[in-house]
């Protein structure tokens, strides 16, 4: 949610970009420039009835203003713990939440899965007040997440995935079309271990990017994947059992 000072920040941004002077705006409104400087220095106290005249100084909608304020909001990288739990609590929510996180629309979703419109809504409007979502008119949105975002390592909805999810993928054979399994293990410096690790999230991006590029085309040419990257320190517990106490490199649990 914006909060006003967003919103007079966004103001002083739009009239710098209108190259609006504050004496300019101040002969408009009817106020001594001296005013403007100190309602403008005050940020989260000017009135609403004030913002609404130098929007239309301006110009501009409120609601194009409020748009514009939302879009300068840092994108989460993660959410909260009450966020995830408030998710993962309502299997209903957490499908259309994961749908929207691959920015499917909502007619894709209630034609996909059998959640008709209403409920549809009612599960945008949940995400929207829990701050996954910026809701708009005709049930589009705007996602608040960031492109490397994840979900918490020990949060509540890995939690469900490793209890509910994690045995069902793997019981695959991973032997269909375009289908793989690769398990590598090795000794790595931590260095080049972490540029694995960068480059591993770009296949994920790149996975996600090809995901929205191929809504474009026909239902019949489209399956749904599911990729699962990981790495971690890790050795299985049937060779941690047989290392030596006297090797140096440490413990991988």
């Amino acid at each position: 949610m914006s909060t006003s000072a967003d919103l007079v920040a966004a103001l002083k941004a739009e009239l710098r970009e209108a190259r609006i002077t504050y004496a300019e705006l101040a002969e408009r409104i009817g106020l001594a420039e001296s005013s403007v400087k100190r309602m403008f220095a005050q940020g989260g106290d000017m009135p609403l009835s004030r913002v609404d005249e130098i929007c239309r100084v301006l110009r501009l909608d409120f609601a194009d203003l409020a748009r514009r304020v939302a879009e300068r909001q840092p994108l989460l990288a993660e959410l909260t713990l009450e966020q995830e739990q408030a998710v993962v609590a309502d299997r209903r929510l957490l499908l259309v939440a994961t749908c929207c996180m691959s920015q499917w629309s909502a007619e894709q979703i209630v034609a996909t899965y059998r959640i008709d419109a209403a409920e549809c809504t009612a599960h945008l409007l949940r995400l929207d007040r829990l701050g996954i979502i910026e809701l708009r008119p005709l049930n589009r949105y705007r996602l608040r997440v960031a492109k490397g975002f994840r979900w918490r390592p020990h949060g509540p909805v890995m939690s469900y995935f490793r209890s509910e999810v994690l045995d069902e993928y793997f019981a695959g054979g991973f032997d269909g079309e375009a289908e793989m399994l690769s398990v590598v293990h090795g000794q790595l410096g931590v260095g080049v271990a972490e540029g694995f690790r960068e480059r591993l999230m770009r296949i994920g991006e790149d996975f996600s990017r090809q995901h929205v590029a191929d809504q474009k085309l026909p239902s019949a040419r489209r399956r749904p994947y599911t990729l699962v990257i990981a790495m971690r320190s890790w050795l299985m517990s049937a060779f941690r059992d047989l290392k030596r106490d006297d090797v140096a490199w440490p413990d991988a649990g």
